[in-house]
């Protein structure tokens, strides 16, 4: 499986992937025109680091890193994990995620953390075949909530 590190020429079909991604699941999107000249930007300064695949491109990973007072190492976000719809079941979303785990290592990230809705099973199954841990419900810890809000 292709998989390749996305390029601010690559930023329309980044925010193309993403603007479906958020159409696909009923969110709010600024529409692909808005999203490419964001993402240029941001992959340009380094702010993000995003991984393709596929030839189309089919699917992406996008990764944001902070430090981590508690380590004092880098964290990796997975904010996004998304593959086309017919391009689904077939190990793009694994090979995405194996490269985005290599990516963060390789910049230096000892941790990733990332979210999904509760009835995703099929993102829950590949982060839990992929050795994430769902901390909610453990008896090591106590159960997490995710919250935001708009400011």
């Amino acid at each position: 499986m292709e998989v390749r590190r996305a390029t601010a020429e690559d930023a329309e079909a980044v925010a193309r992937l993403l603007h479906d991604f958020n159409t696909e699941f009923g969110d709010y999107t600024p529409g692909v025109a808005v999203l490419t000249e964001r993402i240029a930007a941001l992959i340009g300064q380094a702010t993000i680091l995003v991984l393709l695949g596929g030839e189309g491109p089919d699917g992406l990973a996008q990764l944001q890193f902070r430090h981590s007072v508690w380590s004092g190492a880098l964290d990796a976000y997975l904010e996004e994990l998304y593959v086309a719809p017919a391009k689904r079941s077939q190990g793009m979303g694994k090979a995405l995620l194996e490269r985005a785990m290599d990516a963060a290592r390789a910049a230096g990230a000892t941790r990733m953390d990332l979210a999904t809705s509760v009835d995703d099973k099929a993102a829950i199954g590949l982060y839990e075949r992929c050795g994430f841990t769902n901390r909610e419900g453990l008896p090591d810890g106590p159960s997490m909530l995710f919250y935001e809000r708009d400011l």
